[in-house]
């Protein structure tokens, strides 16, 4: 592990995975744009882009790569490669979690960049708001709630949030901040009681790690780019590449060309 992970340039820090680094993402490169990835064959692009179109807090389409390209005019690297893990579905069902994706790779296939609630982590933490996720080392927790997303073709599925405790004095900070980046999911979706969305339990995240909710703090969720991954699985389509939840790319835009004035 670097000893600044936050300190690096995004070419360095995808080098750094593509060498076979493996680690949750959050907080590295600290200015620099981090993205989901969603992969599908040319025949489900359309109808996923269409998805991302009815769905866009949890779906907010950074750039689409054209069929077969690993690279585009926000990522100077390999999209097979440069993430620290990805997931390989297969009729819907996982089959493979592996470091790079290159023996999967076929000149069908598009690959979609998916905005991430990462990009505005640096401004709640330069805001006095901290990252729990960050101080205790984990992933961040995600969740599958019982909202379900407009459908697009074949593909449907339910809302995934990300959760971040937040103090109940600085809520109203957090939701301001976050508004202003709507290209990476924006404000929250949700304030408050779990079980409002459907989740019981917040110790047992279907996605990434639990982290402590604290005396005088709220759970705070916020639309999570790991939605097409639940609509890949409900929905099945023959061959899908997704990073692992947590484990993003690393892109050449900055943080500040996705905030609004």
């Amino acid at each position: 592990m670097p000893t600044d992970p936050a300190g690096l340039a995004p070419y360095a820090a995808r080098r750094l995975f593509r060498d076979g680094l493996v680690t949750p993402t959050a907080g590295w490169s600290a200015g620099w744009t981090q993205a989901n990835l969603l992969v599908l064959p040319r025949t489900d692009a359309f109808d996923f882009l269409l998805f991302a179109q009815r769905n866009p807090k949890p779906c907010p389409v950074l750039d689409v790569l054209e069929p077969g390209a690993v690279s585009g005019p926000i990522l100077d690297g390999d999209v097979r490669t440069d993430a620290p893990r990805y997931r390989v579905f297969v009729d819907g069902e996982l089959v493979d979690e592996p470091t790079e994706v290159t023996r999967w790779w076929r000149d069908d296939l598009v690959a979609f960049l998916i905005g991430c609630s990462f990009t505005f982590e640096d401004a709640l933490v330069s805001a006095g708001i901290g990252m729990r996720h960050w101080e205790e080392g984990v992933n961040v927790p995600m969740y599958r709630t019982d909202r379900r997303c407009r459908p697009a073709g074949a593909l449907g599925g339910p809302l995934v949030v990300s959760m971040r405790p937040v103090a109940a004095d600085r809520v109203a900070d957090a939701v301001r901040i976050t508004a202003r980046y709507p290209a990476v999911h924006g404000a929250p979706v949700h304030v408050g009681d779990p079980g409002a969305l459907g989740i019981m339990d917040l110790a047992a995240p279907d996605y990434g790690d639990a982290v402590t909710v604290r005396d005088g703090e709220v759970p705070v969720f916020w639309a999570c780019g790991v939605t097409p991954q639940a609509a890949v699985v409900e929905s099945r389509p023959a061959l899908a590449i997704a990073h692992a939840p947590g484990h993003m790319l690393v892109t050449d835009a900055r943080d500040d060309d996705h905030r609004e004035p």
